[in-house]
């Protein structure tokens, strides 16, 4: 309720504002409509495209030249360079494009952004797009009726409506206040001037999460007569800035380094991009007015501001694009990849507070607009999943999760009792699975991308691989239970057979984590686990026949041998599961970075980038 309030008043204080100004609504409802016009096209495409776009996007990052003309044609069909920067941290997070490619995007995607405003400049302050708008908004909606690819087509088409309609709503609504909204007299040529429209662009374009609304205003008040050409011109810098703060918000909160890489190169290419046009912007102003005037369009000052747009842009990337190797390097030295932790679970002392849950790492929802980006955040948050699996069932045999590594588990270890204070799986299982699991089911659920039958084949193996995992940690909250019961009795067949058990299960897990770490063809690979399984299926038989044997000569009582017959039933189920995980991953390349966990402090950390 508190987080409704704030909305709440603010409807209601844009409601009383509507009402004693016509031109302030007709200004806002065109504003929502060029908003909501974008958001359609962006649905409409990125449903369209489905999992093409990242076969184009791996052709098209070749060469920073290509990736440069993928930012270009990005921005021009999406109309927004926001978002074509958060598109392209989504991709490079998931390793679908690596940090070089990522640059040479934004940089495109910078001079994509000016299309649009000459688009709008060009069709001037008399032209009315409404005419058109109505038959695009008639097809649209009969093509929704049709089958999903038609559907996608039709809310391209709507979008592109409402954004006419916003357009010529925006025009008539800055016409509407005549002489009562005049900014003219706040002149830019001073410096505070400057700074002060400059501002106004950049917190615009952050409320408004789009630079080209910022800019359609401007242009809008420019026709209007609201504005000076001057002004303008700063608010332009302002609108390119405002770009990268949304970009870098986003970036900064993410897990993985890469994309903060991209997210700083955004702004810092922006910030000084719009410095430069700061510094420069008496020189530039005269510049614009020289070519203006050369080609007979010196009166236009919406072209004006156009071209002061693309201007600074094509500067800015000039600038920096000779340097794409060296600012690559310095992100990578002030943005140093950060160690991965060799255990996550730290908080080994039981209490009753309700604890904070651990939660995905990987999941941004910037990635579900990409079939082949949200695949990638899958995998590397199951991998997740599987070190959290891992080392909860460790800490449920009531041993250190650095045993996983070692060929012969430490036998004082094994035979010792538990701690006084150990750790109970059941809570283990709520505070760092549950939550984990949870936010992986939700974000596959999400996924509104047209998947082709390779991504739902992957999707639906996700599902069981995490499943399966969670299975496995169920199983050993079983386990423990008797396991912790009989490990703290004094020396006896029952606590013999149960370290023994211990004993088979941690070799079992040593196993399959050598294994996943193996560097074998697909012969020698199977070759191994099949070894692995015939293991554990001649210790089952084994140790069921130890056990009937112990009841023959009365060591074993049958409430012991059926509690050692059940426990090893969960011990046979979590390594089912654990086998099963691994063969899934290995046959899903995107999967593999499920296989490479480590565990002990003298491995290196595996650096997923």
């Amino acid at each position: 309720m508190l987080r409704i309030a704030p909305l709440l008043l603010l409807c209601l204080l844009m409601a009383i504002s509507f009402f004693y100004s016509h031109a302030w609504l007709l200004l806002c409802a065109g504003l929502a409509l060029f908003l909501f016009g974008m958001q359609c096209l962006e649905e409409g495409l990125r449903q369209l495209a489905g999992g093409k776009l990242e076969a184009l996007l791996g052709r098209s990052t070749a060469t920073p030249g290509k990736a440069m003309l993928f930012g270009i044609g990005g921005t021009m069909l999406l109309q927004s360079s926001t978002l074509v920067s958060l598109l392209t941290i989504a991709f490079i997070s998931t390793g679908l494009i690596q940090l070089a490619g990522g640059i040479a995007i934004l940089f495109g995607a910078n001079l994509g952004a000016t299309s649009g405003i000459w688009l709008l400049a060009m069709a001037g302050q008399n032209l009315s797009l409404s005419p058109l708008a109505l038959p695009l908004l008639v097809f649209g909606v009969l093509a929704g009726f049709n089958g999903p690819a038609s559907k996608a087509g039709g809310r391209i088409v709507l979008g592109i409506a409402f954004i006419f309609l916003g357009i010529d709503q925006i025009k008539d609504g800055f016409a509407s206040f005549g002489e009562g909204l005049d900014l003219t007299g706040y002149q830019a040529d001073g410096l505070r001037g400057a700074l002060l429209f400059t501002a106004i662009g950049m917190a615009v374009t952050v409320v408004l999460q789009s630079s080209h609304a910022t800019l359609m205003l401007t242009l809008a008040a420019l026709a209007g007569g609201q504005l000076e050409l001057g002004q303008s011109l700063a608010i332009a810098i302002g609108s390119n800035v405002g770009s990268s703060v949304t970009t870098g918000f986003v970036g900064s909160l993410g897990g993985n380094r890469s994309g903060q890489r991209l997210a700083l190169a955004h702004v810092l290419f922006n910030l000084v991009t719009g410095v430069l046009a700061f510094l420069l912007l008496g020189p530039l102003t005269w510049l614009v007015l020289a070519l203006t005037s050369a080609f007979g369009l010196g009166d236009n000052s919406l072209i004006q501001l156009a071209l002061f747009h693309t201007l600074f842009n094509t500067m800015g990337v000039l600038l920096f694009w000779p340097l794409q190797g060296r600012l690559a390097r310095a992100l990578v030295r002030w943005l140093p990849e950060r160690p991965e932790p060799q255990v996550l679970i730290t908080e080994l002392v039981v209490d009753h507070r309700e604890p904070e849950r651990t939660r995905a790492r990987y999941l941004s929802e910037r990635a579900l607009d990409s079939a082949d980006a949200a695949a990638g955040a899958v995998a590397l948050e199951l991998r997740h999943l599987g070190r959290l699996s891992l080392e909860v069932i460790c800490h449920a045999l009531y041993l250190p999760v650095d045993q996983l590594a070692r060929a012969q588990g430490d036998e004082a270890l094994l035979q010792a009792c538990p701690a006084s204070r150990g750790l109970d799986a059941e809570t283990l299982y709520q505070r760092h699975i549950k939550g984990v699991y949870g936010d992986l089911l939700s974000f596959m659920g999400r996924l509104e991308v047209n998947l082709d039958e390779a991504h739902q084949q992957f999707w639906l193996t996700c599902q069981v691989g995490a499943l399966q995992l969670v299975e496995a940690v169920k199983d050993a909250k079983h386990l423990q239970k008797n396991l912790g019961h009989y490990l703290n009795q004094p020396p006896s067949p029952a606590r013999s057979a149960y370290v023994e058990l211990r004993r088979h299960l941690l070799a079992l897990l040593h196993a399959l984590y050598e294994l996943a770490r193996a560097d074998l063809d697909d012969e020698a690979w199977r070759a191994r686990l099949q070894a692995i399984d015939d293991r554990a299926a001649d210790f089952d038989a084994a140790f069921r026949a130890r056990l009937f044997a112990m009841v023959r000569s009365q060591e074993l009582d049958g409430l012991q041998t059926s509690s050692l017959m059940n426990d090893l039933g969960y011990a046979s189920r979590i390594f089912q599961s654990l086998r099963n995980v691994l063969l899934l991953s290995e046959g899903h390349e995107t999967l593999r970075s499920l296989r490479r966990i480590p565990v002990s402090e003298d491995e290196s950390p595996i650096v997923v980038d």
